[in-house]
């Protein structure tokens, strides 16, 4: 059974998601059984590459600032910490444009490493605000994930992914995402946003039961929309 999950890798809801995903499957007895399948979607094309801006200051240039930033941001490093998730800096990290590590993403999807990259890379800039917005920058993460620096760089600096990339934001746009973290499982549940963790486990529950209906099971009120 597959489970998709669309991100961007400066969407601090994502790496929320993401997390509360990553338990749900730990407390699903067949997770051996489920194909986890990370999925790209650029929320924000209008962010600069390079050194990127704060997001201190991307806030300031939407009218938030004092009070008002800390009410939009802090929330979310609170739920991170409640369910687990530490560190994760959303107020003191950099914000850029996220197309090249999507390239690298599918890259490194197409080699059999699509979770390690999607998981290393939230750790990374959701963790300790590492900035992966250029090439530079993102070939220096691939080589932490042992490939050859020069084999990304080329796929990079050709756009080889850049289709791909595309494909996957227009796809979900075709499911009805308005934004991410958008989840489909096994094609016919669609969930917004940055579901509770018991929601994941209880779609993923239900899915299952579904392909398996002599295994009876408990699977609880439902919370999500069927697609």
């Amino acid at each position: 059974m597959k489970v998709e999950i669309w991100s961007d890798l400066v969407c601090p809801w994502c790496g929320l998601a993401n997390h509360r995903l990553d338990a749900a499957l730990e407390r699903f007895e067949h997770a051996d059984e489920i194909e986890l399948v990370h999925r790209s979607f650029i929320m924000s094309p209008g962010l600069p590459g390079g050194e990127g801006i704060s997001q201190r200051d991307l806030l300031r240039q939407v009218g938030k600032v004092g009070q008002a930033a800390e009410d939009y941001i802090r929330p979310i490093e609170r739920l991170a910490k409640r369910d687990g998730l530490q560190p994760y800096v959303v107020m003191d990290r950099i914000m850029g444009n996220t197309q090249v590590v999507h390239e690298f993403f599918a890259y490194a999807s197409d080699r059999g490493m699509n979770a390690e990259a999607w998981h290393k890379a939230f750790r990374d800039h959701c963790g300790v605000g590492r900035n992966l917005f250029d090439v530079d920058t993102v070939v220096a993460f691939a080589g932490e994930l042992g490939f050859e620096a020069q084999d990304v760089r080329s796929a990079l600096e050709t756009g080889t992914y850049r289709d791909r990339v595309r494909a996957d934001h227009d796809a979900a746009l075709l499911l009805g995402a308005q934004g991410v973290p958008f989840t489909v499982v096994n094609g016919r549940y669609g969930l917004a946003g940055a579901q509770e963790i018991d929601t994941f486990l209880q779609v993923i529950t239900r899915a299952w039961a579904e392909e398996h209906p002599s295994e009876k099971r408990d699977i609880g009120t439902m919370a999500c929309s069927r697609m």
